[in-house]
């Protein structure tokens, strides 16, 4: 970067505020996905004002801006791929501003990370549902720019369901605010509805005002065990019709089940088709115990072979352990992952399973598949040899495949992991040229001269 733009944030900042030295540029070069690209110096804002500032000195000399909360996306979202500065908000914007009880709204800095948030609200009674797997470290700036969802969405919904306000900066310098903290608000475009999901591409977030509920007082979990996969896809949206609402329904096919099993030990049923792991919550005892026999019966109806009932906490994590370490335990199978997060309606789960592991047998690789079964949403994994361009090569020709399938039943390339770099060349599978146009023309309305977070979402 051109020393009189590093001058200029220097005297805006403070120098301990503005970093170019290497440590720091490789610190925040990378994110989930492992790839590396460096930006030209990071800041660290110190409130509203200083955002706008930054801005508009780059919007005016053209440099590129990446805002980045904790840097745990899966799909490049965060990395500053065309240079410029990375804006980091862990430093100083990080502060649960208000804690609302009577009107039940939280508003925070973007920097807040979403545990902190889910434990401060849950000291005082109430509950913030949405609980990525990265929730003891991502933020919530990050969770609504990439609309972040979890294991309690089948019954709680996403971010996006709790975002009733936000304030953000424009490429210009201009302070918007999106949104009311009113429950209801139809007044004029929803723009807050526009900014989340965006990816840092439109606006900045510098506060979010978000809705809050009571708190269940107790939870339930029970695992099924199936001989199938088909039939635990099958057991999956026929529980969520019967009038049960549980608050997670997350599934394990044979391949993760396996791989957890040789990686941690755990006695899991490495025989069967696939297991579902289920939570259900409430006030009431009796109404948990009739929800777990509803879930129970439409399973057993489905060939669920084995039903458990954790008695304790711990048991429940017991139940839960499979699932929460599934991810590393796919190592097994080869050194390179490429993780996807597609979603269908739930109805057609069985078909897209079926599909994805025809797909492995072509290909002849492996491709385990768990994740948020209750709202339809799989994570597929394309395993193979990472030192093995040819290996390598095969991978994305089957992770192509895997996306097509995915749009022919009706679904979409990303239920929570959002677009950013990895999923852009496939925008053009999901949507139609129209579609892509208007998607180019929102941005060029909020971002004329695309400074902010450039050539993401497979935007210009």
């Amino acid at each position: 970067m051109k020393q009189t733009h590093n001058n200029y944030f220097i005297a805006l900042l403070g120098s301990e505020n503005v970093y170019s030295d290497k440590a720091h540029l490789l610190a925040y070069s990378y994110d989930a996905t492992r790839e590396r690209f460096e930006p030209d110096a990071v800041l660290f804002p110190r409130d509203e004002n200083d955002v706008s500032a930054i801005l508009k000195y780059c919007n005016i000399h053209r440099i590129p801006i990446v805002p980045r909360g904790a840097g745990s996306g899966f799909t490049g979202g965060a990395l500053p791929s065309s240079g410029g500065v990375v804006l980091a908000f862990e430093k100083h914007m990080n502060k649960i501003l208000e804690i609302d009880m009577q009107n039940m709204v939280a508003i925070v800095q973007p920097g807040v990370i979403n545990m902190d948030l889910q434990r401060a609200v849950e000291e005082v009674g109430l509950f913030y549902p949405p609980d990525p797997a990265s929730q003891e470290y991502s933020t919530i700036g990050g969770n609504v720019s990439e609309n972040a969802g979890g294991m309690r969405a089948a019954k709680y919904g996403i971010t996006k369901d709790y975002v009733m306000a936000i304030r953000a900066v424009r490429p210009n310098g201009d302070i918007i605010k999106a949104g009311k903290r009113t429950i209801k608000d139809v007044a004029g475009y929803n723009i807050a509805g526009i900014l989340i999901a965006s990816e840092g591409t439109l606006a900045v977030i510098t506060e979010v005002t978000l809705r809050l509920i009571p708190k269940p007082k107790m939870t339930k979990t029970a695992m099924g065990v199936f001989d199938s996969v088909n039939s635990a896809m099958e057991a999956v949206y026929k529980t969520m019709a019967s009038g049960v609402t549980p608050v997670a329904m997350e599934f394990l096919d044979n391949l993760t089940i396996r791989a957890v099993e040789q990686t941690f030990h755990k006695g899991l049923p490495v025989d069967a088709g696939a297991i579902l792991v289920t939570d259900v919550d409430g006030n009431l005892e009796d109404d948990l115990n009739f929800q777990l026999a509803q879930i129970q019966k439409v399973f057993e109806q489905n060939g669920c072979s084995e039903f458990r009932i954790a008695k304790n906490d711990t048991e429940a994590a017991d139940l839960w352990f499979a699932r929460r370490n599934a991810s590393p335990a796919l190592s097994v199978y080869g050194s390179k992952k490429l993780n996807e997060d597609v979603t269908v309606p739930r109805a057609v789960l069985p078909e897209l399973l079926e599909k994805f592991y025809a797909i492995a047998d072509k290909y002849d690789i492996k491709i385990p598949c768990f994740g948020h079964t209750g709202d339809g949403n799989v994570h597929t994994n394309v395993m193979v040899d990472g030192s093995d361009p040819e290996q390598v090569k095969i991978a994305y020709k089957a992770i192509e495949e895997v996306f097509q399938a995915t749009v022919d039943l009706g679904g979409t390339l990303s239920g929570e992991h959002g677009i950013g770099l990895a999923k852009a060349p496939y925008m053009k599978m999901a949507f139609t040229p129209e579609e892509m146009q208007l998607f180019q023309d929102i941005k060029q309305a909020f971002d004329p001269n695309n400074i902010l977070n450039p050539i993401k979402m497979g935007l210009l």
